[in-house]
């Protein structure tokens, strides 16, 4: 991961680890031996976190931030594979027995995020049942939307391709507005600028989203889920499935009294 610069002591974080919906489900032991190894960091828009290939020393798990992952080609082209937001947590290669990844990790929609040490995470994944099952079944459900969004890509227009995105990102922030320009959303779908710009006139032509200066509000969520693909369901039904026990809501637990208050940021 890119390098992590410390800012001054007295700055207080905006975020809760219980927004992090896989961090506020562990077991209250684990969570008690994780809490003093948390530090809060800044995610800014279109930072890139790590490359492919490269070592993975640490987790993220983002509490109000959107993290893409992406394929990179020998010519430089990409497309997103899967995102991760509040629901789960980002390098899994770690507990999965890899210590590097094919794929990178760029910033989708800004915000905050827990970031662990990946010893940390491993040494808690190796001795603790309940964890060890929650990883994974997070796991499973991050690859069932690694192979929807391969089909979606494959058989559905960029129009629906774009709606599936929109959902998927406006189901892991506080929201419903993104800020994101067209360029970064064509790099994440692996199209042309053009297509994109000209899918999103129509769905702003229909009064389903609004687009001003960088800042994509969705104003009519029903409608954009009636026009998408199957693929959006399909992805939530999954999800749902598998991590149906996480919460919704944060709760007090050993974080308030012990995580770290230590805010950090990316450096570009």
């Amino acid at each position: 991961m890119h390098s992590i610069k410390k800012m001054r002591n007295g700055e207080h974080p905006i975020s809760s680890p219980e927004q992090n919906h896989l961090l506020s489900s562990l077991p209250a032991e684990v969570r008690a031996r994780f809490a003093p190894h948390l530090r809060l960091v800044q995610l800014p828009l279109g930072q890139c976190l790590y490359e492919s290939g490269g070592e993975l020393k640490h987790v993220l798990f983002p509490t109000n931030s959107v993290i893409s992952l992406l394929y990179t080609m020998e010519n430089g082209d990409s497309a997103e594979i899967s995102v991760v937001g509040n629901e789960g947590v980002l390098g899994i290669a770690l507990f999965m027995g890899g210590e590097s990844t094919p794929n990178r990790a760029v910033v989708q929609s800004a915000g905050s995020a827990y970031q662990l040490p990946g010893h940390i995470l491993k040494q808690e994944f190796h001795r603790h049942g309940d964890l060890h099952c929650l990883l994974l079944r997070y796991t499973q459900s991050l690859m069932t939307q690694m192979a929807q969004t391969a089909v979606c890509n494959r058989h559905h227009s960029i129009e629906q391709q774009l709606c599936r995105w929109l959902l998927l990102s406006l189901d892991r922030i506080p929201s419903n507005v993104l800020t994101m320009t067209q360029e970064l959303i064509a790099n994440m779908l692996g199209v042309r600028r053009e297509g994109v710009a000209v899918a999103a006139g129509k769905l702003q032509k229909l009064g389903i989203i609004e687009y001003n200066r960088g800042k994509l509000t969705v104003l009519d969520r029903p409608r954009l889920e009636k026009i998408s693909c199957e693929c959006y369901e399909v992805v939530k039904v999954e999800c749902d499935r598998l991590l149906h026990y996480l919460p919704k809501a944060a709760c007090r637990s050993e974080f308030s009294k012990k995580s770290a208050i230590e805010e950090t940021f990316f450096e570009h």
